[in-house]
C-alpha cells in the first residue's frame, strides 16, 4: 500500500478534482493498483473505524465478536457494492454508448466514492457525528467532472448518464446492506451470543 499515493491522491481530488481526474486519465494505472493503493486502504480504515465504533462507543454488552462481525459486514458491503456498481456503470457506459471498458467504470466509482469513505471513518467511530454523512454527497460532483474528464459524453447523455448511475449504486448498497446485516446479525445471535 501507497500511503502517500492515497493522501495526495485524496488531497487533489477534494482540493482540486478537474486536476485529479486529468491525472487518473493519463496516468493509466491498472486496476490492481487503483485497488491496492487507493481503494483497499480506505476501506480497510471504515472496517477499523466500525469495529471500534461498536466495540468502545455503541454498545458496549455485546460480546467483541460483534464488532469483528460489524465490521467484516461492512467491508464486505463496501467491497461487493463498489464492484457492483462498477460492472452495472459499465452497462450504463455500453448502452449510452460510452464505451464498455471495466477500468473506467472502476475508477468512477471508486474515486467518485472517496469523500463517503472518509466521512464513514469519522461517523462509524463516533455515532454522534453522523450529520457529516451529508460531506459525503460532494461525490456527486466528483463523478460528474469525473464523467466529463474520463468520457467526454455529448451534452443529451450527461444526465441520464448521472441518474442511472447513481440509482444503480443506491440500490446496489441498499441490497447487500439489507442481506449482509442480517446475515450478520443472524449468525451473531445464533452462534456467538
Amino acid at each position: 500500500m501507497d500511503f502517500p499515493f492515497l493522501y495526495h491522491r485524496m488531497k487533489y481530488f477534494i482540493i482540486s478534482p478537474v486536476k485529479a481526474w486529468d491525472a487518473v486519465h493519463r496516468e493509466n494505472r491498472p486496476i490492481k493498483f487503483v485497488r491496492g493503493n487507493f481503494f483497499m486502504p480506505l476501506i480497510l480504515l471504515v472496517a477499523a473505524s466500525v469495529f471500534l465504533g461498536s466495540m468502545f462507543f455503541i454498545n458496549t454488552t455485546l460480546k467483541p465478536m460483534y464488532s469483528v462481525l460489524m465490521a467484516l459486514n461492512t467491508f464486505l458491503i463496501l467491497y461487493l457494492g463498489v464492484y457492483g456498481s462498477a460492472l452495472l456503470v459499465k452497462e450504463i457506459l455500453k448502452a449510452l454508448d460510452l464505451g464498455n471498458d471495466f477500468l473506467v467504470a472502476f475508477k468512477l466509482v471508486v474515486y467518485s466514492m472517496s469523500p463517503v469513505f472518509l466521512v464513514l471513518i469519522i461517523s462509524r467511530i463516533f455515532e454522534s457525528m453522523l450529520f457529516i454523512n451529508v460531506l459525503g454527497l460532494y461525490g456527486l460532483y466528483l463523478l460528474w467532472t469525473g464523467m466529463e474528464v474520463m468520457l467526454n459524453p455529448p451534452e443529451h447523455k450527461k444526465i441520464p448518464f448521472m441518474i442511472a448511475t447513481v440509482f444503480v449504486t443506491v440500490i446496489v448498497f441498499l441490497l447487500l446492506h439489507l442481506i449482509l446485516s442480517k446475515l450478520a446479525e443472524a449468525a451473531y445471535f445464533s452462534i456467538f451470543a
